[in-house]
């Protein structure tokens, strides 16, 4: 542990002599931070917040009061606390108030979460989730383990994730859904029970598409539910020759569970 002046540590802080900070980290009053933490330069934790063992953070994170990041998977079946797995977070990530995080369930497996993502207050990630890059959960969104989460994917308040979900990029989740099936990439899913209600056009616009490429996601779109079987209206997505169409094709060929379909 760096006991330097190039940290900012509140004298009520625990900081375990045996966590590993790097430079202009600031840590507030009564945050605890546990053995084996990993924190890199000038992050920023808020009173009461917990760092538990495994715990691997980069660069200008905020980590909001009462956060909890690195605790047990929530399983019945871990029971031994001290199995060595990790929660590895990327650089430039918001934990509001309240958010839990859980480390991996098999040994020497990680958590992970990448970078510029947006947690607000009492969302949830469990065990060995994927989460990608400017990925934004609501208020009180909740992910199972195993959940895989692709870039600038928007997961509104309330929404509950069954374990094992893949949810695609650009994906937009509306408040309070119930997700136990893949989500398909550029579009809006929605319901209890859920299902695509059409393409995210106002997260594509925003994020810069080109209005030709959206386009052609609204051809594929129509395609892939149109009536007939799925293999030939994916082929028929396919022959558009759209690198957006093609990685939409993909990743329904590719899904495990099954995806959410139109209602």
């Amino acid at each position: 542990m760096d006991h330097s002046g190039s940290n900012d540590i509140h004298p009520t802080a625990i900081v375990s002599s045996d966590a590993h900070l790097g430079r202009g980290n600031t840590i507030g009053p009564y945050t605890i931070i546990e053995e084996g933490v990993v924190l890199g330069d000038d992050n920023y934790i808020a009173a009461h917040a917990v760092i538990k063992s495994g715990t691997r953070m980069q660069n200008d994170n905020a980590v909001h009061e009462h956060a909890v990041i690195g605790g047990i998977p929530q399983h019945t079946g871990f029971t031994d606390e001290s199995v060595e797995t990790w929660v590895e977070i990327g650089n430039n990530n918001v934990f509001r108030e309240s958010v839990t995080i859980n480390r991996a369930y098999h040994e020497g497996k990680s958590t992970v979460l990448g970078d510029n993502n947006y947690l607000m207050y009492s969302v949830h990630i469990g065990h060995d989730c994927l989460i990608g890059n400017h990925v934004t959960f609501a208020p009180s969104a909740g992910v199972g383990g195993h959940v895989e989460i692709s870039d600038r994917a928007f997961v509104s308040g309330g929404v509950m994730v069954h374990q094992f979900v893949h949810i695609g990029e650009y994906a937009m989740i509306g408040g309070n859904s119930k997700i136990t099936q893949d989500v398909l990439p550029y579009m809006i899913t929605d319901g209890n029970p859920a299902s695509v209600r059409g393409l995210n056009l106002v997260g594509l616009k925003r994020a810069g598409f080109k209005l030709a490429d959206i386009k052609l996601l609204k051809q594929a779109y129509r395609l892939i539910f149109q009536s007939g079987s799925l293999e030939e209206n994916l082929d028929a997505v396919q022959s558009l020759g759209n690198n957006l169409t093609q990685q939409l094709c993909s990743f329904i060929q590719q899904s495990e569970r099954g995806f959410h379909r139109e209602k």
